[in-house]
């Protein structure tokens, strides 16, 4: 695909060339420029009125602003004028599986790929089935098409033999995770935090370790666990340190790597990186900022957006997801804007506070942060005094303002200049907490919207009697 501005100028030169429009208005949509991509499918059908394809990517937009109905209305009638057009099939099958529509969801499906077999998506066909979209009597199975990039994804989760799990486990895939196998941080690098790592073992390392006896409770290893609290205070190192210490894989995944502007695409990224998962157990699903996900779904003018979340309680679902020893680990600042079903037994269950380092976790800090630097007369205790109410982020941007200032004199002298106890100090004071802010606020969600009792901890650390 041609860059939008290629396009452009090529369009100057031939203003009414309908396939440079179509390619401007899908570059568009590929980086996410609604209006821009409207506007320009628009003018494909003032050159064409017919168009199909122009018709269809309206349908699509039409959606993910939430006009649900006008979609499903246009897309009717493109199926009607154009009945051999399959992507309007197509997306009329997954706007079906957005109304949980099984059956016409497949009816959809079948005849997208009767018309084109290089459509087939085996994951969109597994939705469907969920969905109660089994296929009808008597129809004739589709041709076996050539392997797309997401049927290669479904043989790779169907295929009966184990992989190497030294290789890329998306590899056929187009999602973009990070991921590590074995991670080089345990909970012996991660200063304090005692009950956040005791909540974690018991959760799913004492479970591997005592199979048996959590059996005989029935008890399982795995399940969800919530870290809330203050930026910057370790609640990715902590998830990290969990995947190390169980010697797991550990998979990190941000908001970008599971959005896509196509309808049903998000829901089917989130469903392969779970079956990943579950096929490398024991594992951790790290979700970063995890309230950008799963948002209260009052708030959610998108239906496409409701229908994510439906997708991820699902998959965090103990009654219904084979989560045995996949530890799913989110992560928040604002716990509250979390929709509430996530925080129900079975999913998010355990929700835990993670307050900025106590002193003798900032002594710790200190030292990991000292490590493998020229640092001369340190004082640990001192220090950590003088960085009261600091989170490690904090900690970590006083030591790099004493690293610059050590590093100008070491380039003005041409040696090694050490890092001074009275430069760390000296940072310290240049350095705000970043916590004091986020207290602010999560103080009167505490006081005023804490009728579970959710936010106890926060006026326990703050040392408020309600």
């Amino acid at each position: 695909m041609a860059d939008i501005s290629s396009l452009k100028q090529a369009l100057s030169v031939s203003p009414d060339n309908l396939p440079l429009i179509l390619m401007l208005g899908q570059a568009y949509l590929e980086e996410f420029q609604f209006e821009e991509a409207r506007e320009t499918f628009e003018n494909a059908l003032r050159i064409e009125p017919g168009n199909p394809v122009a018709r269809t990517q309206i349908a699509q937009l039409l959606e993910v602003e939430g006009h649900s109905s006008e979609a499903i209305l246009r897309l009717e009638q493109v199926n009607s004028e154009h009945p051999d057009f399959a992507p309007a099939w197509l997306l009329r099958a997954k706007f079906a599986l957005l109304e949980n529509d099984g059956q016409s969801a497949r009816k959809f499906y079948d005849r997208a790929i009767e018309i084109d077999t290089s459509l087939v998506s085996e994951e969109l066909l597994k939705r469907i089935r969920q969905a109660g979209g089994n296929q009808a009597a008597g129809k004739a199975r589709s041709p076996k098409p050539q392997q797309t990039s997401e049927s290669q994804a479904s043989a790779f989760f169907d295929s009966e033999f184990e992989e190497d799990l030294d290789e890329d486990p998306f590899e056929d895939s187009d999602i973009e995770i990070e991921f590590e196998q074995n991670p080089d941080v345990d909970f012996k690098r991660v200063g304090g935090m005692e009950v956040v790592k005791e909540d974690i073992r018991m959760k799913i390392l004492y479970p591997m370790e005592n199979k048996e006896l959590f059996e005989a409770y029935g008890k399982k290893a795995g399940g969800g666990v919530l870290l809330y609290g203050p930026p910057g205070c370790g609640k990715t190192l902590i998830s990290r340190a969990t995947a190390g210490e169980i010697n797991a894989k550990f998979f990190n995944i941000g908001l970008h790597q599971i959005l896509d502007m196509w309808i049903g695409k998000s829901e089917e990224k989130l469903h392969e990186i779970f079956e990943v998962a579950r096929r490398h157990a024991p594992s951790v699903l790290f979700f970063d900022e995890v309230d950008a996900l799963a948002a209260d779904r009052k708030d959610m003018r998108s239906s496409a957006g409701r229908t994510l979340i439906n997708q991820f309680l699902s998959e965090l679902d103990s009654e219904s997801a084979e989560n045995d020893g996949v530890l799913v680990l989110g992560a928040t600042n604002a716990p509250w804007h979390l929709d509430s079903a996530f925080l129900r037994p079975g999913r998010f269950d355990r929700l835990i506070f993670v307050p900025p380092p106590d002193a003798p976790a900032r002594e710790e800090i200190i030292r990991i942060m000292a490590e493998g630097k020229p640092v001369a007369g340190l004082d640990p205790g001192a220090l950590a005094k003088r960085a009261k109410d600091f989170s490690g982020a904090d900690i970590k941007a006083l030591f790099d303002q004493a690293v610059e200032a050590s590093l100008g004199e070491a380039m003005k002298s041409g040696k090694i200049v050490p890092i001074s106890q009275k430069q760390l100090i000296k940072s310290a004071k240049g350095v705000k907490p970043s916590t004091k802010k986020w207290f602010e606020s999560a103080r009167n969600y505490a006081l005023y919207a804490n009728q579970s009792g959710f936010y106890d901890e926060i006026l326990e650390y703050l040392g408020i009697n309600k």
